[in-house]
């Protein structure tokens, strides 16, 4: 059974089957839908959102298949490899979800090699260099019959995107060498944060290939709330009042105009990561706010950028603590984080 058949038969089972991910109910539907369709999927937006959390929960809900014990993973029925095509390969394995998940990480040092493969020297003088035996797949191979997940799509070079190319719109690779096709049976699911200046140009022609889900930050407090403390660390108690009021300021530095890049819920579960940590070196067994005080410059400063027209006026630094002395005025607290009657 192919891959999007498999996902398919989950979806129409389960009311929300992406269970490692709160709330995001539009996004899990966009990418339910471009799976059971059999389409490439780019997941869009802001770094620290759960974007690598959803797909590999894709590859979690992938039910455990029997293949052939090669690099291609060949099902026993439909041998791709040279191996497996000449019968050489005779042992089978069971693989589950997870092993049919294979990562990319999007960097400018990665080569078409890494992603199609290369010839083995050793291999080539043992069965001859162009001889099939000689190549070493690459990862579009290891995820047939599987996902191939490339983080940071917008991070690899523009060889690496041609590269892509013939494997997303035919779903076969030739080999140049060879003039060899392999089939590759994957589902292909990437990862883009937009706002990162520091990446290449994605081409019109390689987006074409690809549906878009757009991710963004929880919807609502109370899930940031659940993702935090589902994720985070647990040293002390961090009394709920406390944290939501903690969550509330970094949820409303995202409404800030004077920024151009916002705090991921990284930030807010940095927060309480930090805060309780700060708790425990003062030996106390509850966060106070002077935990929260002491935590939020070290863990949100360098993780959001003042627009040119308020950088010039002020460090992130001195912005994080005019915001918050603003936030607790607003919000009518003290200084130990209680409401003032």
């Amino acid at each position: 059974m192919a891959v999007a058949e498999q996902l398919k038969t989950i979806f129409l089972r389960e009311a929300d089957p992406f269970t490692d991910i709160v709330g995001q109910t539009h996004v899990k539907r966009q990418l339910a839908s471009a799976l059971i369709a059999d389409r490439h999927v780019l997941i869009v937006g802001p770094p620290g959102i759960g974007k690598t959390t959803l797909a590999k929960n894709v590859a979690k809900l992938l039910p455990a298949i029997e293949v052939m014990d090669c690099s291609y993973h060949c099902l026993p029925n439909k041998p791709v490899c040279p191996e497996c095509r000449n019968a050489k390969t005779r042992r089978k394995k069971k693989i589950a979800g997870l092993e049919r998940f294979v990562r990319i990480q999007g960097s400018p040092d990665l080569t078409a090699e890494d992603l199609v493969g290369d010839i083995d020297p050793i291999k080539a003088l043992q069965f001859g260099p162009l001889s099939l035996e000689a190549f070493t797949p690459g990862k579009i191979f290891k995820a047939n019959n599987g996902v191939l997940f490339f983080d940071e799509l917008n991070r690899c070079p523009e060889k690496l995107q041609n590269a892509l190319l013939q494997a997303l719109q035919e779903r076969m690779v030739t080999i140049g060498s060879y003039d060899v096709d392999f089939e590759a049976n994957f589902i292909f699911i990437a990862t883009m944060n937009p706002e990162d200046s520091s990446t290449e140009t994605i081409a019109d022609v390689l987006l074409d290939r690809f549906d878009v889900a757009y991710m963004t930050y929880p919807e609502s407090l109370d899930r940031e709330s659940v993702i935090v403390e589902r994720t985070g660390k647990k040293f002390v108690d961090f009394p709920q009042k406390l944290l939501l009021h903690s969550l509330l300021f970094v949820r409303k530095l995202r409404e800030s105009e004077k920024l151009e890049k916002f705090p991921s819920v990284r930030a807010s579960i940095g927060i309480y990561e930090r805060a309780q940590a700060n708790a425990l070196l003062d030996k106390k067994s509850a966060v106070d706010l002077i935990h929260v005080k002491d935590a939020l410059v070290s863990v949100l400063a360098h993780r959001i950028k003042l627009k040119p027209s308020a950088q010039y006026l002020q460090s992130p630094s001195e912005f994080i603590r005019e915001e918050l002395r603003t936030f607790m005025k607003q919000q009518g607290l003290d200084s130990s984080g209680e409401e003032v009657p």
